[in-house]
C-alpha cells in the first residue's frame, strides 16, 4: 500500500531527552511523487525543514535542519516507518541522529492530527 503524506499534519507524541522535539512540536507535511518535504516548530524547535525520499512501503529516509529556541542550529537524518492506525491515521516511528550541532540519536514517535 502506497502511503500518501501530502497535506497531514502530524504532532510529537514522544521522544527522547537529547531531542529538540516535544508535545508541543507540530510537523506540515508536503510530497510530490517519491519526494516528502515539511516544515515543523514548537517546543524546543523555533522551525526546522525536513526532506525525505519514501519508498513503496511508506518508509522514508529522511535529511532535517532546524534552529532550536536557544539558537542553536542542527542538522540530523531520520528513518522512519509508518504504522497505519485503525481510524485511519498515521503514527510514524521514528530513529533519528544528530549529524551536526547535536550529539546523540533516539527515537521518536508522531501521530497524525485530526
Amino acid at each position: 500500500m502506497r502511503i500518501a503524506y501530502d497535506g497531514r499534519r502530524f504532532r510529537a507524541v514522544s521522544n527522547v531527552e537529547s531531542g529538540d522535539v516535544t508535545t508541543g512540536t507540530t510537523f506540515h507535511y508536503r510530497q510530490a511523487g517519491d519526494v516528502v518535504w515539511g516544515t515543523y516548530e514548537g517546543g524546543g524547535v523555533a522551525f526546522g525543514t525536513l526532506i525525505a525520499q519514501v519508498d513503496e512501503a511508506g518508509r522514508l529516509d529522511m535529511r532535517y535542519q532546524q534552529v532550536s529556541t536557544t539558537g542553536q542550529l542542527r542538522t540530523g537524518r531520520c528513518r522512519t516507518v509508518p504504522e497505519v492506525l485503525a481510524d485511519g491515521r498515521l503514527r510514524l516511528h521514528e530513529t533519528w541522529s544528530w549529524t551536526e550541532g547535536g550529539e546523540g540519536s533516539g527515537t521518536s514517535t508522531v501521530e497524525e492530527m485530526d
